[in-house]
């Protein structure tokens, strides 16, 4: 129990000292030497908390000491000073920072929900994980750090919000595949994992949220960053706790023009994640005028590049492919 209090109140003085030589900027320079000491323990600390959480190969981790961990990290806003530092770390101990930000968000009750109150508090701590995508060698530290505070049903809710959403979806398009594709993993967690927060806030912000989604990231020339997209939205639709807004997205010709338009890609992946959301149009009972005309217009196009699709090893694709085929061929204004 000493190891943890000693280990969080040295740390805690030794940030606060590398901030305070931060802006000293003359008394750092007569003191250089100091400070790189100061560093290399900085590094030690935080390898000791990480050891407190996950143990190692002679011994498994203290409940008890994981515990008071926990509650003296958030109530000294130890946090922060770990998130504002970590380009301070090396990148041994930003890796270690990393793994003891995520596992304090993995920890059972009543830490995880000390976890959650912390979080609420200090939401501007989301912002700086969320810029972080846009320092290449901070961004998969953050990256990570984010997706494990998502956890939290108040920080999905705050990421969810447009202004905190625009910023996730330029990250998406940066040229960087990891960090794209990190930024991709996010957007997958914060659409699916608090299905009544989601549904909440995508009917709230349906119409923002639908047009930066179709225009860039289903109209992406980057096909990771497509097929992705394409296979979560079919998720999202799917879902029945967001029945509210599929009905209202299958009802837009719009979003039916880009659907089809993606059945044509020279990708069969993104052609079967494609169909299994055109079918929600299709399928609909409700479906308006406008859709109609467009299907029935298309019909022969639509048949032919349907019949082309052949793959004999999923079954329920191929049932579903021939009950879109049939209604499509039934179908009149």
């Amino acid at each position: 129990m000493g190891l943890v209090s000693s280990a969080l109140g040295n740390w805690r003085w030794k940030w606060e000292n590398e901030a305070y030589a931060q802006w000293s900027t003359g008394r750092r320079r007569r003191r250089a030497g100091r400070a790189e000491d100061t560093k290399d323990e900085l590094n030690s600390l935080v390898k000791e908390l990480k050891l407190i959480l996950y143990g190692d190969d002679d011994s498994e981790p203290c409940e008890q000491a994981c515990a008071q961990l926990t509650e003296e990290f958030f109530r000294e806003d130890t946090m922060r000073l770990l998130i504002i530092f970590l380009p301070k770390l090396n990148l041994e101990a930003r890796k270690d920072a990393t793994q003891v930000v995520a596992s304090l968000q993995r920890q059972p009750l009543p830490s995880r929900f000390q976890a959650s109150k912390y979080l609420e508090s200090n939401l501007d701590l989301v912002d700086i994980l969320i810029s972080g995508y846009a320092d290449p060698l901070l961004a998969l530290h953050y990256g990570r750090m984010l997706k494990e505070c998502l956890r939290h049903q108040v920080v999905a809710s705050y990421i969810l919000e447009p202004i905190q959403l625009k910023k996730l979806f330029g990250y998406i398009q940066l040229p960087s595949f990891d960090i794209s594709a990190d930024v991709a993993d996010v957007f997958k967690d914060l659409l699916t994992r608090h299905k009544s927060t989601v549904s909440e806030s995508l009917s709230k912000n349906y119409s923002w949220f639908f047009t930066e989604y179709n225009e860039k990231l289903l109209k992406s020339s980057n096909y990771i960053t497509k097929r992705q997209a394409v296979k979560l939205l079919g998720s999202i639709l799917l879902d029945r706790s967001n029945s509210a807004f599929m009905r209202r997205y299958v009802s837009s010709k719009d979003n039916l023009i880009i659907l089809m338009n993606l059945l044509r890609d020279t990708s069969r992946s993104i052609q079967i994640d494609a169909f299994h959301v055109f079918k929600l149009f299709v399928a609909n009972e409700e479906k308006p005028i406008e859709i109609v005309s467009i299907l029935i217009t298309n019909r022969n196009k639509l048949l032919r590049l349907l019949g082309a699709f052949v793959y004999t090893d999923d079954q329920v694709f191929e049932t579903d492919k021939d009950q879109v085929i049939n209604e499509l061929t039934l179908l009149e204004i």
